[in-house]
Order: C-alpha cells, then sequence, then structure tokens
C-alpha cells in the first residue's frame, strides 16, 4: 500500500477513535454502560450519538471549505471566517433569528444566503479583468467582517430575553443543542460535497497553479468558480446554522493535510475532511471534560487552537 494510501487509513482510524472518545464523554462513565444502565443508554442513542455526527460532519464541512477557498484564490490564509463569509453566515442566521422569530430550516436557508451573499461579493469585488487580488480579497474581507459583526451586535442588541440567551452561546460554537435533525442534514450536505469533490479535483489543482493553467488543462474557468463558490456557501452555512460560529477548522485543516499527502487534491480532499472532523471531535469532548459538569463552547476552544497557528503561519510565510 502506498504512503498517502496509509494516511488516509491511519487518519480514518484516528477519526473513528475520536468518535468513540466523544460518545464516552460526559456525565455518564463508561461503566455505566457497560453494567447495562438503561438511562445512560437512552443519554448515549438519544443526545451524544446525534451530538458526535453532527461535529464531525461540522468538522469536514468546515475543513472542505477552508481548503477550496485556499486553492481558489490561492491563498494560505484564506479560510471562511477570515475573509467574512462565516460571518456573513452568522450574521444573517442571527438576523433571522432575532429579528424575523426565524428558526430550525429557515434560519439554515438565511445562514446560507448570508455565505453565498458576501463569497460573490467578495470575489466579484477582488477580481478586475479576470485575475484575483489576493491582498485586496483579505483587505475586503476584513470590511466584510467588520459589517456582519456590527450586524450581529445590532440583532443582540434587538433580540429579546431568551433569544439574547440562545444567540450569545450560538455565537460561541457550541454543539450542546444537537438535534438528530440537524445531524442529519450536516451528514447529509457532508455526503453531498463527497459526491461532487471527484468531479471537482481537475478544476482545483488547475486554480491552485493560476487561472491560465487551469484554462490549458481544460477546464471550465467561470463554471467551475460558480460550482465551488456555491458549494463552499452552502457547505459553510450549513455548518453555521447548525452549530454557530466554530473558527479556523478551514485554515489548520488543510495546512495539516497538506504537510502529510502534499498539494494534489485527489489526495488533499479526503484527509483535509478526516483532520477536520478529528479536530472537531477532539475539541468537543475537551469542552466538555475540561470543565466537568459544566460546558466550554466548542469555538472557544478552537479558536484558542487556531489563533497560534494562525501566526505561526504567518511568521513561516515571512520566513520563505
Amino acid at each position: 500500500m502506498k504512503r498517502d494510501s496509509w494516511v488516509i487509513v491511519v487518519a480514518g482510524g484516528v477519526v473513528l477513535l475520536a468518535a468513540v472518545l466523544n460518545l464516552l464523554t460526559g456525565s455518564f462513565s463508561p461503566s455505566a454502560l457497560l453494567a447495562g444502565d438503561p438511562l445512560a443508554w437512552q443519554v448515549l442513542w438519544q443526545l451524544r450519538l446525534p451530538r458526535m455526527l453532527q461535529a464531525a460532519a461540522v468538522g469536514g464541512l468546515l475543513a472542505w471549505a477552508g481548503m477550496v477557498m485556499q486553492s481558489l484564490f490561492r491563498n494560505p490564509l484564506a479560510d471562511p471566517g477570515l475573509i467574512g463569509v462565516s460571518a456573513g453566515a452568522a450574521a444573517a442566521a442571527v438576523l433571522a433569528l432575532a429579528v424575523l422569530g426565524v428558526q430550525g430550516g429557515g434560519q439554515m436557508v438565511a445562514a446560507f444566503a448570508g455565505g453565498l451573499a458576501v463569497l460573490l461579493l467578495l470575489y466579484r469585488l477582488a477580481t478586475r479583468h479576470g485575475v484575483t487580488d489576493l491582498a485586496w480579497m483579505l483587505l475586503a474581507g476584513i470590511a466584510f467582517n467588520a459589517v456582519a459583526s456590527a450586524l450581529i451586535g445590532l440583532s443582540l442588541y434587538l433580540a429579546s430575553d431568551e433569544a439574547l440567551r440562545l444567540l450569545t452561546w450560538w455565537l460561541l460554537g457550541s454543539f450542546s443543542g444537537a438535534a438528530l435533525w440537524q445531524a442529519l442534514v450536516a451528514v447529509g450536505m457532508l455526503g453531498l460535497v463527497l459526491l461532487v469533490s471527484p468531479f471537482l479535483l481537475r478544476a482545483l489543482d488547475g486554480f491552485l497553479l493560476g487561472e491560465a493553467s487551469a484554462w490549458q488543462m481544460g477546464v471550465n474557468i467561470q463554471q467551475a468558480k460558480r460550482r465551488l463558490i456555491c458549494f463552499t456557501a452552502l457547505a459553510v452555512g450549513v455548518a453555521v446554522a447548525t452549530s454557530g460560529m466554530i473558527g479556523f477548522v478551514g485554515l489548520v485543516a488543510p495546512h495539516i493535510a497538506r504537510l502529510w499527502v502534499g498539494g494534489l487534491h485527489r489526495r488533499l480532499v479526503p484527509v483535509s475532511i478526516l483532520v477536520g472532523m478529528g479536530l472537531v471531535l477532539v475539541a468537543d469532548a475537551a469542552a466538555r471534560w475540561l470543565i466537568a459538569p459544566a460546558e466550554l463552547p466548542v469555538g472557544l476552544l478552537l479558536s484558542g487552537l487556531g489563533g497560534p497557528f494562525f501566526l505561526w503561519l504567518l511568521l513561516r510565510m515571512r520566513r520563505v
């Protein structure tokens, strides 16, 4: 078996171990499950299993979205959170809940629309004569983040006390409210991403080398851009709507995957998704274990991991 295949197998095994760890972390110990405690098994199937599935799917979606954006914009710092896509999705979802009282599926639709609008505007403004200005893109992303933060603040100001409590926890990123239908939506979206990824590999490899190289490889540039942008916005919108603001997974996971398997996307796609799943599963388990019986927001833990990683990446780029 080739080295890259071994990496995928090992990464998959690590994800399975992380999923088991996630299932067994909580108020009921594994001994209660082994003893056949009916309440412990009820908690496992009705609460922990949907939470584990949702955490794994959201991690995979965010990692895939970050990998696509880094290849599309040819920028190792591109991330749904850094350039405003996650913030746009969050702002739309928060407005839908705080102002219109929309929850559930309607909130997901709002998050998707917000993420798609920000990504389309960002790409439109950063591209002139078919060339994307990467520095301008990041600056525009900062502006979008600022506008989205203002909209989120306005929504919090207008929200009722009950909605305010929900929004505060949701903005920090958490899987505590995971439900089976939300987990199935996230898993379904991840399945869709896996189905379409093989048809996007050549475009992603081409964009990584530049649009001219992609065109020479026979890639329909505009069609590929539209598909990548649409699926990225959909993935981020579902992740944000179901779990709130969970940052830096899209930045960290693809870079870890590149260190293991290089930049060819037929290997990078599955490994990035697996790394993202493992990161979020372990972070969710740690969030329940560190201050048990209370719980930390997962977004705080991952931001604590992603911030130092981002600084290391900046220093590494400066040395190069």
